[in-house]
């Protein structure tokens, strides 16, 4: 897509998105100058940052799976899509349970534009896509398009990844997915992760501050006990609170330096 095609599609190519920023970084295409100039300069601060889009995407992978094959969730409700790569959510939900249902929610455009072309559904499923913010979880919720395709008497996969640390303010994270969680039924999960400095050195934990202080940085990173009160009222399931790479890795994966990661990962399960 053009400059001239994004903004005919309500898009701003000269603002850098995290989705598209994400996109680069996992090796994708589907991304703007500022997007690309916005991922060097934090990946040249934080030279890892890359290493950890890539294990986070993998944990969307496993989680998923997870879910599906062991604890029976055939809904998902994918807030914070970010572009098509391999192994979408739904991708992963319906290889194990080809009858999966899931929504997509995104607040970026172009996200929607690829996502309609590229997530198609299984024939014994259903893939939908919604245009919103999770900044307003009620609208959300109250989309007619997720009431047509979710049953919200049965449990769903409420998946979280990566999106959290866009919400800026100590604190203001809980709010949104408690409200999330509280429209769902028991037997319900969520799926979180999020970016930490709790393993940066001290120097590192400063240059993030003044980042965010200039503007410079859309992450608000949160420490491991603001994380897990994220699943306060939540059964969490093992290893429980983790970096990324370390839930349940796949027999054999190297497992990276916390440092290298810098994302706490956790699931939860709504008794």
């Amino acid at each position: 897509m053009d400059h001239t095609s994004a903004a005919s599609a309500g898009l701003d190519p000269t603002v850098p998105h995290p989705a598209r920023r994400y996109n680069y970084w996992l090796g994708g295409k589907d991304n703007f100058a500022a997007d690309r100039a916005s991922g060097d300069e934090l990946q040249k601060l934080f030279p890892k940052v890359r290493l950890g889009a890539l294990a986070n995407r993998a944990l969307l992978q496993r989680a998923t799976r997870f879910l599906a094959a062991e604890a029976g969730i055939r809904q998902f409700l994918d807030i914070g899509t970010g572009l098509p790569t391999a192994d979408n959510t739904h991708e992963v939900a319906q290889r194990v349970t080809p009858d999966a249902r899931i929504v997509y929610v995104d607040n970026d455009p172009l996200v929607m534009v690829h996502a309609r072309a590229l997530l198609n559904s299984s024939p014994e499923g259903r893939t939908a896509y919604i245009e919103a913010d999770l900044n307003r979880p009620a609208e959300i919720l109250e989309h007619p398009t997720l009431r047509e395709t979710l049953d919200l008497d049965q449990p769903i996969g409420l998946m979280l990844i990566a999106v959290l640390h866009f919400i800026h303010r100590d604190g203001a994270a809980q709010p949104i997915v408690r409200r999330l969680l509280d429209a769902l039924p028991s037997g319900s999960y969520l799926v979180a992760t999020h970016a930490t400095a709790d393993f940066g050195t001290p120097e590192q934990q400063k240059l993030y501050q003044q980042l965010i202080a200039q503007g410079k940085s859309d992450v608000w990173t949160r420490p491991k006990d603001e994380f897990t009160a994220l699943f306060d009222g939540l059964e969490l399931v093992e290893p429980g609170v983790v970096p990324a790479s370390e839930w349940r890795p796949e027999p054999g994966a190297e497992i990276p330096a916390r440092s290298d990661i810098n994302i706490w990962t956790a699931v939860g399960r709504k008794p």
